[in-house]
């Protein structure tokens, strides 16, 4: 099972994910709100500013303050918070 890691010890199965988006565009904004009435929205970016949105298949949409690069075959390349 390979485990992304998306900052301040939570980690996500990357098998899991679906889609990893940037938090500022307003259909992502939208994406968060259906999340959250739905009860499928956790909150990992401990209070900091979301930076990335994940999608996972099972429904649940996961906030994050860590911003990373990946490459085609998921694997991680780069994180840009040093």
């Amino acid at each position: 099972m390979n485990m992304i890691d998306i900052g301040y010890g939570n980690v996500l199965n990357a098998a899991r994910i679906v889609a990893i988006v940037m938090a500022d565009a307003a259909p992502v904004k939208r994406l968060i709100a259906a999340a959250k009435d739905k009860n499928l929205l956790v909150d990992a970016s401990c209070g900091k500013k979301t930076q990335s949105v994940y999608v996972m298949d099972s429904g649940h949409v996961i906030l994050s303050a860590r911003v990373r690069v990946y490459n085609k075959s998921d694997d991680a390349i780069g994180d840009t918070n040093g």
